[in-house]
C-alpha cells in the first residue's frame, strides 16, 4: 500500500479496507466543518479535503487490484499458504480484502482462528461455513473435531482443577506438585494432551493446506 497516502489518512501499513474507509470519513466530515472557518484554518482544511480524497481514491484502486490478481482459487490458495508458513497477520490482511465472502472464505478464518487459539470464534466461523455448503464434508468433519478438541480441552481443565484440589501436601512436601513434575509424576497427561492437540492441529490446518 502507498505509504504516503496511509499517512495522510493517519493510518499504518497493515491497515485493511474498512480501516481505510473509517479514517476517510472520519476527517472528512472534520474539513468539512473546518473549512468554513476564517483565515489560514479554512484554507487548509479545504486543501486536505482534497488530499483525503486523492489518498482515499488511490487506496480503494490498489484495494480492487488486489483483489482482481488473482482468481478465487489462487486468492484462497495464497492464503492457505500464508497460513501454513504461520504469517497469520498476511493471511487475515488477505482474507480481510477479498469481498466475496463464501463458505470458503469462513472456513479458512475458523483455520486462522484456531492457530491463534481462538476457539470460539473459529467454531462460529466453521458453523458459518456449513450454513453457506451444508454438503461439504471437509467443513463437517473440521466442526467434528474442533467440538471434540474444546470438549476434550474443558474436561481436561475440570480435572485438573479437581486434582489440584485434593492435592495432598506429602506431594514434594508442597502444594504445587513441582516435586512431581521434576520426576516425570504428570508425564502421561501432559504427553495425551500435547499428542491430542496436534492431531487435532493436523487434521484441521492441514486439510486445507495440503
Amino acid at each position: 500500500m502507498n505509504k504516503y497516502n496511509l499517512e495522510i489518512l493517519g493510518l499504518s501499513e497493515g491497515a485493511t479496507e474498512e480501516d481505510v474507509k473509517s479514517a476517510y470519513e472520519t476527517l472528512r466530515t472534520k474539513y468539512l466543518e473546518e473549512r468554513f472557518m476564517d483565515g489560514e484554518a479554512g484554507n487548509n482544511a479545504a486543501k486536505m479535503l482534497t488530499k483525503i480524497d486523492t489518498a482515499y481514491a488511490e487506496l480503494e484502486k490498489e484495494f480492487k487490484e488486489s483483489s482482481s490478481e488473482y482468481g478465487a482459487g489462487d486468492y484462497f490458495a495464497r492464503v492457505e499458504a500464508l497460513i501454513k508458513e504461520g504469517n497469520l497477520s498476511e493471511a487475515q490482511h488477505l482474507l480481510d480484502g477479498f469481498n466475496e465472502r463464501g463458505g470458503q472464505w469462513h472456513y479458512l478464518q475458523s483455520v486462522l482462528f484456531y492457530r491463534k487459539s481462538w476457539m470460539n470464534e473459529s467454531k462460529k466461523q466453521l458453523e458459518i461455513a456449513i450454513q453457506l455448503e451444508p454438503d461439504n464434508t471437509k467443513y463437517q468433519e473440521a466442526y467434528r473435531k474442533l467440538n471434540e478438541k474444546i470438549n476434550y480441552d474443558k474436561n481436561s481443565a475440570g480435572a485438573a482443577g479437581a486434582q489440584q484440589g485434593n492435592q495432598s501436601a506429602y506431594q514434594g512436601q508442597t502444594m504445587n506438585g513441582a516435586a512431581d513434575d521434576q520426576m516425570g509424576g504428570n508425564f502421561c497427561a501432559q504427553c495425551l494432551d500435547c499428542c491430542y492437540t496436534y492431531m487435532c492441529i493436523s487434521c484441521l490446518c492441514d486439510g486445507c493446506c495440503r
